[in-house]
């Protein structure tokens, strides 16, 4: 097959060498109106054409590639003296697959261990191209399963607004839960 990004052959959708030069991570962080931190690893700009594949069938590897590249190694670095779960934004199968759970597959480490189903939207309208006014007036409602953990770190792949982050930690923290931070692949004002 063809690297999505150089065109050259490869055994991989996005060869060794592209993901080497295009995609290693940095970190960007924003803090939610609720004071919630939100850790992102890409611009928009650097990865916006790769994020469209997301409902498609390709979408499945392109995740995983950028997963392993960044959600995975810092779960690797991720230190702390309790162990803390990983709950994904609405992670219910459409098209296949669930992205927010392909990302939150990768956090599996030491500390850190992903749950999966804990935090489903009730409201499906998409948000995608849409004013924080219409978010604002469209909420998720989400639904939370229960699980005993305290410790919670969200997980999606892109934060725009802020606000559907905003209302699932929101509605966390009411169930007396302790969001420690939010972690998605993209922060849409890192442009």
């Amino acid at each position: 097959m063809k690297c999505l990004l150089c065109e050259n052959f490869s055994l991989t959708h996005i060869c060794p060498s592209c993901q080497e030069l295009f995609l290693t991570p940095s970190i960007y962080k924003r803090k939610l109106s609720n004071g919630i931190e939100v850790i992102s690893f890409y611009k928009y700009s650097e990865i916006k054409n790769l994020l469209h594949t997301k409902h498609t069938d390709i979408g499945y590897y392109i995740y995983n590639i950028l997963a392993k590249k960044s959600f995975a190694k810092f779960a690797q670095e991720f230190s702390k003296d309790f162990s803390t779960v990983s709950i994904a934004i609405d992670d219910n199968v459409k098209s296949g697959y669930a992205h927010t759970a392909i990302l939150n597959k990768h956090l599996k480490s030491k500390n850190i261990t992903p749950l999966y189903n804990k935090l489903i939207a009730k409201n499906d309208i998409s948000y995608s191209g849409k004013t924080k006014a219409f978010r604002v007036m469209n909420p998720r409602n989400f639904e939370i399963k229960s699980f005993k953990q305290k410790n919670v770190i969200l997980v999606d792949d892109i934060v725009t607004t802020g606000t559907t982050l905003k209302e699932a930690s929101d509605l966390l923290i009411r169930q007396k839960k302790e969001v420690l931070f939010c972690l998605t692949l993209t922060d849409v004002a890192q442009k």
